[in-house]
């Protein structure tokens, strides 16, 4: 006969539960961390992580995960009394309870507003899609910013009922480009959230955390709406006041984020330490330097994955550019760039090399200069990295980064040439 309370199994549910299975009166009995059943505040709690955080939480996601999504909770509701004030202001300003006003143009003004909004989003895409992965920092906080912007335009707008539809219209130009920006940047923050391969999930409960969200913004904005009506005084003080909070949640939420992968940013942020402390950072305190705002270069910008003709122009310059015929790119600089031209057998180590060489250089040509020792500074440069590199990659890797892969924006142009240059 088994012992009464003798233990039998233990199971796991991640990190956030742990259970035993005992023998007692002769019947197999489970208990939670050794009691006898679950208090009902427990059992709601686990209900509500269920339908609001991903299965598996917290091990299935990124160490960052809370943090971030409560502040982008924040930032959501906020947006969302926000967009109700923006709201109001362009239906009163197409002519809701206006008896002068006709369907049809207030229609044609909707319509309008939808058209350039289309053309915005197709046109920003093109221009700016592929820096969304390498940036989702900065594009993320950009479409926040802009979207404020929008809404603010919308409230103006109907004190401007000669310009109201141009207002409206650009309004709509804004917010396709914040709709483009905010998804994709979303999408690459799920990546990084993912820890299993659960990006799906993710996405799901994102949407239903935003769901509740909107949920409780409409029944704050129920009490708002007959307080502001007729009253711009109050409506614009509002719509700071929630676009402050907006902001400030935003800009807590992208610096809460710590990406374990190199973009260009991180990437000179850990060679400037090692080349000058002779330490490599780690990923928490690499971000934490990150800028998170969008900005004009100081130094001399950098285009990777570039055509030949980009970076020589001629067989004399070929042959300075392949002054190290092992090496698996060639660096030039033209219009006032450091253009890197990466060969087709290239990996991922090659791939952190070339940039680690490209924002060496970068750093220290300045962007108006003409350069006539360029090629002079590219051979001081392999010689650095040549001394360097092996022992920063390991360091790298030591510190915690994913060196398996990178977010480097690198172009598609490949190229193969001949081990001997005659």
């Amino acid at each position: 006969m088994e012992e009464c309370g003798a233990l039998l199994a233990t199971e796991r549910y991640g990190s956030g539960e742990s259970w035993q299975y005992v023998v007692k009166d002769g019947a197999l009995e489970r208990r939670r961390d050794g009691r006898e059943a679950e208090s009902r505040g427990n059992s709601f709690v686990g209900v509500f992580k269920s339908v609001f955080l991903p299965q598996g939480y917290p091990d299935s996601v990124s160490g960052d995960y809370l943090q971030y999504q409560f502040w982008d909770t924040v930032q959501a509701f906020s947006s969302s009394l926000s967009g109700t004030l923006a709201t109001q202001a362009s239906l009163r300003g197409v002519g809701v309870g206006n008896q002068e006003a006709t369907v049809a143009a207030a229609t044609v003004t909707w319509l309008l507003r939808d058209g350039t909004s289309m053309l915005g989003r197709i046109v920003f895409a093109w221009l700016k899609g592929n820096k969304l992965d390498s940036e989702a920092k900065k594009w993320r906080l950009f479409a926040d910013i802009l979207n404020d912007i929008a809404m603010f335009v919308e409230i103006l707008a109907p004190f401007f009922p000669a310009w109201f539809t141009l207002i409206v219209c650009t309004s709509g130009i804004f917010k396709s480009v914040v709709g483009v920006a905010g998804g994709a940047t979303r999408a690459a923050l799920t990546v990084h959230q993912a820890r299993r391969d659960n990006m799906a999930d993710i996405s799901a409960k994102d949407g239903s955390q935003e769901t509740l969200v909107n949920l409780a913004g409409l029944l704050v904005s129920l009490i708002l709406i007959p307080l502001v009506t007729d009253n711009p005084g109050l409506t614009i003080s509002l719509f700071f006041l929630f676009t402050a909070l907006h902001l400030f949640a935003n800009y807590k939420a992208v610096r809460s984020v710590v990406m374990e992968t190199l973009n260009e940013a991180r990437l000179a942020i850990v060679l400037r330490h090692f080349l000058r402390d002779g330490y490599v950072p780690t990923p928490l305190e690499t971000n934490r330097e990150e800028p998170v705002f969008l900005e004009f270069r100081k130094t001399l910008p950098i285009k990777l994955g570039v055509r030949l003709q980009e970076v020589v122009q001629s067989p004399e310059q070929f042959r300075l550019a392949l002054m190290r015929k092992d090496a698996p790119f060639l660096i030039g600089i033209t219009n006032g760039c450091v253009q890197v031209c990466l060969s087709a057998h290239a990996h991922t180590r090659d791939e952190i090399r070339a940039m680690c060489q490209a924002i060496w250089l970068s750093d220290r040509l300045s962007p108006s200069g003409r350069h006539q020792d360029f090629w002079e500074m590219v051979h001081k440069s392999y010689i650095l990295i040549d001394t360097e590199f092996d022992r920063f990659h390991k360091g790298v890797e030591a510190a915690g980064w994913d060196v398996t892969r990178t977010l480097l924006d690198w172009d598609e142009w490949r190229l193969e040439w001949k081990p001997k240059i005659r």
